[in-house]
């Protein structure tokens, strides 16, 4: 089986900020100096560039997003240390609650 490779999205960023904010090149310098970025660096980069969108904007993006296990763990890590429940959870990443519930039952059965 082909194993899928990931983009480069270190060498993206760092196209999108030499062409669109080169000035605020040294703001993303700790994201980038990273060897690879998880999904959440590219999220948080991705917010800091282009900021808040207008919601059909939002809810179009959020629909073509795809997490890893590694960051689904993240997300779930925050959930604990910040003693969220799963409708808060779900707002804070712009998520379904029914994906959330979903990652908690998938996860809770692997940590058995």
């Amino acid at each position: 089986m082909k194993e899928l490779k990931q983009p480069n999205y270190k060498k993206i960023f760092e196209d999108i900020i030499a062409e669109k904010c080169p000035e605020r090149r040294e703001e993303f310098s700790n994201l980038l100096q990273k060897e690879n970025l998880s999904i959440m660096n590219v999220i948080e980069l991705n917010n800091k560039i282009f900021g808040l969108k207008d919601r059909d904007t939002l809810t179009f993006n959020q629909k073509h997003r795809s997490y890893d296990q590694e960051a689904i763990l993240q997300i779930l890590a925050y959930q604990n240390k910040e003693k969220l429940n799963n409708a808060q959870l779900a707002n804070h990443f712009k998520l379904s609650r029914n994906t959330v519930s979903k990652w908690r039952r998938l996860y809770k059965t692997l940590e058995n």
